[in-house]
């Protein structure tokens, strides 16, 4: 949280943003053209419905949607593994959990791997690096990376007291997002990583997801449609290691085990999503009065998906699309012609680093696993990946969540289970069943797609067990 000089330091610079900045905006327009300066937002736990312009009629994201008109949205964005310090460790430098080493959440990333993170190519370049929020990657915070750090280890907590009142951790991110935006100098381009909680829960503290008081009257008179697979027969037609020992089953009961308390739930996860988003309009409404925001891209996701009750479950971890599929939304004002856009590609988090240095115009190391998205913001049709892999391989005494590997092609989804029941196997048919409630696996009519995914997903297994920082990646897609 902020010093107490710097909170001072804040309200006089709130208070004098557009006279400060905008004395010296031009200069650094002209002098960063070639550059842009950049804004990466990452939620936590949004999966990809959750906002106005990806079709949910309820939740008001009104700046997430803007971005979303301005910017290009990509529609089938997922994350190679389901898990925030994995993922979050896949964005920062474009690799596969198998690759950069982080399964779980004791990790940190070594003195190698901030090398090729974005945060510290761009620094070198000449950017100005900040991080504010949840840096949610091991338990040492890499201060020494950025030039302004405002990051929290572990989950961090909503409510803090700062001047005397409570305050919510969504509106103290957003202050130092402005923070480090309004003590950028002119001339010098700048990346600024802003990282949000919400809509996490509280783990174990009721009513887990813990919004901003100053939304507790939003949705109240609004009923949120259940969702399909809240049905029972979803969970009852599990296999029994799915079932009451699994820790995403543990963690439904806990949280929302009755239709009231879902709903209950569900108006708190949306309030979160809406707090964020009006930080979002904060940062915006920065960059217009600046003169900035036509030279600044702004990216926006999430680290991964996020099951409210499907299956029975409360969580994320498999390879289902509530839990794997995430926003991303790419918004360069340098070209209006890209405005409004929509890619159905499948893209990755590994996909958010060799964009973001494209986009500053450094070199993407040829190891990346990862893909820059910035020719299809143009309306190019690159070639690109026909399958990804997935893997979900972290284990923690007393946490009963089996580990999973598998594979995803644009209309098959097949998945591994490694604990639990081993080798217990999935076979999804998109095209046919997108709600993914029949498992193929066992039919004799799919036998051979079966077998060709199996063997996919043992071309993954030897590529990413193969990979070396020293030699180009080969993506077996």
């Amino acid at each position: 949280m902020p010093s107490e000089s710097r909170r001072n330091f804040l309200r006089q610079a709130l208070a004098a943003a557009h006279v400060a900045v905008g004395a010296g905006c031009t200069t650094q327009q002209e002098a960063s053209s070639s550059r842009p300066n950049i804004v990466v937002v990452v939620t936590d736990d949004q999966r990809w419905d959750m906002l106005g312009a990806a079709g949910n009629s309820i939740i008001r994201t009104p700046n997430m949607d803007r971005l979303a008109r301005e910017g290009v949205l990509f529609e089938n964005h997922f994350v190679t593994t389901s898990l925030c310090a994995p993922s979050r460790t896949s964005m920062f430098t474009g690799l596969y959990a198998s690759c950069h080493g982080t399964h779980g959440f004791a990790t940190s990333m070594s003195d190698e791997l901030h090398a090729r993170s974005y945060p510290v190519r761009l620094r070198g370049a000449g950017y100005r690096t900040g991080f504010v929020g949840k840096y949610g990657v091991g338990r040492t915070l890499p201060t020494e990376q950025f030039d302004f750090f405002e990051g929290f280890s572990g989950q961090g907590q909503y409510v803090h007291e700062v001047d005397g009142e409570e305050k919510h951790l969504t509106g103290i991110i957003g202050d130092q997002a402005l923070e480090f935006l309004q003590t950028c100098e002119a001339g010098q381009p700048f990346c600024l990583s802003v990282s949000f909680k919400a809509p996490h829960v509280q783990d174990r503290v009721p009513p887990f997801f813990i919004n901003d008081p100053e939304y507790d009257s939003l949705y109240e008179d609004v009923e949120i449609p259940p969702f399909k697979k809240l049905d029972p027969r979803y969970f009852d037609e599990l296999p029994e290691f799915l079932k009451d020992g699994y820790e995403g089953r543990i963690r439904q009961q806990r949280r929302f085990p009755t239709p009231e308390t879902w709903q209950e739930a569900m108006k708190r996860y949306y309030r979160l999503i809406t707090g964020v988003d009006a930080q979002i309009g904060r940062m915006l409404d920065w960059l217009d009065r600046s003169g900035l925001g036509a030279n600044t891209v702004i990216v926006f996701t999430s680290d991964n998906g996020f099951f409210l009750g499907e299956w029975g479950w409360a969580g994320k971890y498999f390879i289902h699309e509530e839990s794997i599929r995430a926003p991303l939304i790419v918004r360069d004002p340098r070209s209006p012609e890209r405005a409004g856009r929509r890619r159905s590609e499948m893209t990755l988090n590994i996909d958010i680093a060799p964009t973001i240095l494209e986009l500053a115009g450094l070199e993407i190391d040829p190891s990346t696993n990862g893909r820059s998205v910035v020719p299809m913001l143009g309306g190019e049709s690159p070639p690109w990946r026909s399958d990804w892999h997935y893997e979900f391989l972290w284990q923690r005494e007393g946490i009963p969540i089996p580990r999973t590997e598998g594979v995803r092609t644009r209309r098959w989804k097949y998945n591994l289970f490694l604990d639990g029941q081993p080798g217990y196997e999935q076979l999804y048919d998109l095209e046919a069943d997108p709600e993914e409630e029949t498992n193929l696996a066992a039919s004799p009519d799919h036998a051979e797609v079966l077998q060709e995914l199996r063997g996919r997903h043992e071309a993954w297994k030897r590529a990413l067990s193969g990979w070396r920082a020293d030699r180009p990646w080969a993506d077996p897609s």
